[in-house]
């Protein structure tokens, strides 16, 4: 299996509920920027957040990608669930190559669990970081970190 996990780009400080930040301008360039990261690569699903910053990116990926599917919206990549639920929730997935997108300070601590077999690893994820693991199986400390890119030096494809 091999998962990318990717931070929503970069979005507005404030908003009536944290849900509602929508991205910047700069918030899109970036997500734009990490989906030349993706291109050519087989993803089966995109998982995203429902918050909207999380929302917006998975779209512009999609989009960017021609991906014909649309974006799976799921409960449980938000910022404070926990990385052994999402593990949990990956398990029950029989998709080969997958799209998380997320928010900190889940994703630091997914990537971490997935790598280290616990959740205080510290993986650097600024706003649309993304990063790509393969692993036999989704369990904790299973997976191999392939990349770890962040907008400011993505060049080209992966």
């Amino acid at each position: 299996m091999r998962i990318w996990i990717l931070r929503h780009g970069q979005a507005e400080p404030t908003a009536t509920r944290d849900a509602e930040r929508a991205l910047t301008d700069v918030g899109r360039a970036e997500a734009i920027r990490m989906a030349e990261q993706l291109a050519g690569h087989s993803l089966d699903v995109i998982l995203a957040s429902p918050y909207r910053r999380a929302q917006q990116t998975a779209e512009l990926i999609r989009r960017e990608l021609n991906f014909r599917r649309g974006v799976t919206t799921v409960d449980w990549l938000t910022p404070e669930d926990d990385p052994m639920a999402v593990l949990d929730q990956l398990a029950d997935r029989a998709e080969d190559e997958l799209l998380l997108v997320s928010h900190q300070p889940l994703v630091g601590q997914l990537i971490s669990l997935l790598v280290d077999g616990h959740r205080q690893g510290h993986y650097s994820m600024p706003t649309a970081g993304l990063a790509c693991l393969d692993m036999p199986l989704p369990a904790a400390g299973a997976a191999d970190l392939l990349s770890l890119t962040n907008p400011a030096d993505a060049t080209g494809n992966s």
